[in-house]
This record gives C-alpha cells, sequence and structure tokens, in this order.
C-alpha cells in the first residue's frame, strides 16, 4: 500500500456540526484539507468516513500518520 502525502505536520481545527458526516482524507493529496475531494483516485487509498457526535471544534490529522484517524495524535512531531 502507498504511504500518505503529509499535508501539514500539525492539526487542522475545524468545526464539526452534531450528527453530521464528514469524509476525511486519508491520502494528503486533497486540495480541501482535511477533507476529500476526490483526488485519492487510483492510489488504492480511501477516505474515512465519520459522524460527529456533537457541535464541536476538533483537531482533525493533517500528517495523515495517526493512530487515531481522523483525530491528531500528535504524531506529526514524530516525522
Amino acid at each position: 500500500m502507498q504511504e500518505p502525502t503529509i499535508a501539514q505536520k500539525g492539526p487542522y481545527p475545524v468545526e464539526l456540526e452534531a450528527g453530521k458526516s464528514y469524509f476525511w482524507c486519508a491520502c494528503g493529496k486533497s486540495a480541501s484539507q482535511p477533507f476529500c475531494d476526490g483526488s485519492h483516485k487510483g492510489s488504492g487509498m480511501s477516505p474515512v468516513k465519520f459522524e460527529a457526535a456533537e457541535t464541536t471544534t476538533a483537531y482533525l490529522c493533517g500528517c495523515k500518520h495517526s493512530a487515531n484517524p481522523v483525530f491528531c495524535d500528535g504524531s506529526h512531531s514524530k516525522l
């Protein structure tokens, strides 16, 4: 499997709306980071669909190496 592209070495703070579904970019190629825009096509990678449990500010992984996708776990500090 192909390694993801590091979109940025830090999280993306985003406002999530309770009950809404989102597609987090796992490949790192999306121009709409941290969300998928279809740039993964042909890479063998797929976005990760998730639903916001509450309306809140969340910190989504930008380096694409989190052990807890879609959320930042600090993995970018080891890259």
